[in-house]
């Protein structure tokens, strides 16, 4: 008995016309500002073997992966995210390639999301990986080219937070505690819990690390932050991310102004992988991030080619959701319907094919039987002329 053949899967959905739409205007969008800083298209394949996704930088937990076999009993996933995959490839057939090496993809990702979250399992992501460089204007090209991508994409506002993963990761260095412990603690700075976050660290004791790791979520905001981060811990390697975070904070306000951006020490990512700056963009009306990523010089490392690399992705679906909420539009009816007699069935083939190559339109073949159903169709799907095809090709 078939119980679930009207529904689709819990974290999926259909996307009709307005929104597929939209979808396909966003990802033209973002092609041509990747192309245009002269990016190249790549497409990893959906499934990838599981051990892509267990390297020693970053690993997803078997929970959240969907997971199948091949015909020769291996273990297979739904790729979770682009990133992974695009370094296999660097690390394996492009590891010839003159260096840097500039990458976009638009591709989608699967992943199991917490239902109370209520985010998608199936994600349409478009993104960006600059590899094979670790200067200050590799950094600067992503995070201006994501400010690019979030002014393409709404008609109101946006933000943008920036932060660096080494802070938290030198900080965790000097703390002992198991890897199940780590990854408590990097959650619940993520989300920012801190009566969870302190009461952990309660019961590992009291250092100077974990005094800075219990204050470290509340270091987001303007300027003021660098201030009270230099108060925070102090060694010779978190005073050089902090200037280099302070430097890069200075550039990008002179491109969008400081009211836009923000700067976010507890910013931690749950892609393991990030070793320096991390960027999120937002979108008024949208309450996550849109737009993700970073700096990852160890990743390619895990697949045999030691190279630095940065990179972003774009939540296309989310992108979507915002465009339609801002401009809500209906998909444009087409501008002919061609109703054609009994044996000129190709004739009216024909004149639908000039119209279409020659002026542009969009042309419908009528299916009705007669001219008045024609023309009832046409009134309901608002199309604005009829053509009547016999012998005289009359048009009514």
């Amino acid at each position: 008995m078939r119980k679930y053949d009207l529904i689709t899967p819990e974290g999926t959905k259909d996307f009709l016309f307005e929104e597929c739409l939209v979808r396909h205007e966003t990802e033209a969008k973002l092609y041509d500002i990747f192309k245009s800083k002269g990016y190249y298209e790549l497409t990893t394949p959906a499934l990838e073997f599981y051990d892509v996704f267990q390297t020693e930088s970053g690993h997803y937990p078997q929970e959240r992966l969907y997971k199948l076999t091949d015909s020769k009993g291996r273990l297979l996933v739904m790729r979770p995210e682009s990133t992974m995959p695009i370094a296999r490839v660097i690390a394996t057939r492009l590891k010839d390639a003159s260096l840097p090496i500039r990458l976009f993809y638009n591709q989608s990702v699967y992943r199991f999301e917490s239902a109370l979250k209520g985010r998608s399992n199936e994600i349409v992501q478009a993104g960006i990986e600059l590899i094979g460089s670790a200067s200050h204007m590799a950094d600067l090209e992503m995070v201006s080219t994501a400010i690019e991508v979030l002014e393409s994409c709404t008609e109101t506002s946006f933000s943008l937070e920036i932060g660096d993963a080494g802070i938290f990761k030198e900080l965790m260095g000097e703390l002992n505690a198991t890897e199940d412990e780590r990854e408590n603690i990097r959650y619940l700075i993520e989300t920012k819990n801190y009566p969870a976050l302190n009461d952990m660290l309660d019961s590992m004791g009291d250092t100077p690390v974990i005094a800075a790791l219990k204050r470290l979520p509340a270091m987001f905001g303007g300027e003021e932050v660098f201030d009270k981060a230099s108060e925070l811990y102090s060694n010779e390697r978190i005073d050089i991310m902090l200037d280099d975070l302070k430097k890069m904070y200075n550039e990008i306000s002179n491109l969008i102004g400081n009211g836009k951006l923000t700067i976010d020490l507890g910013m931690v990512n749950n892609a393991d992988y990030y070793t320096g700056i991390i960027i999120k963009g937002y979108l008024e009306g949208y309450g996550e991030e849109v737009l993700s990523g970073g700096r990852y010089n160890k990743l390619l490392a895990d697949y045999g080619y030691d190279i630095p690399a940065i990179g972003f992705g774009v939540n296309i679906d989310a992108i979507t959701k915002v465009a339609v909420k801002e401009n809500p539009r209906e998909v444009k009816p087409a501008d002919v319907i061609i109703f054609a007699e009994e044996g000129f069935e190709m004739k009216a083939l024909d004149i639908a094919k000039k119209l279409r190559t020659e002026e542009n339109l969009t042309v419908e073949i009528a299916l009705c039987d007669n001219i008045e159903s024609t023309r009832e169709y046409a009134r309901k799907k608002k199309i604005g002329k009829i053509i009547f095809v016999d012998n005289e090709n009359l048009e009514v």
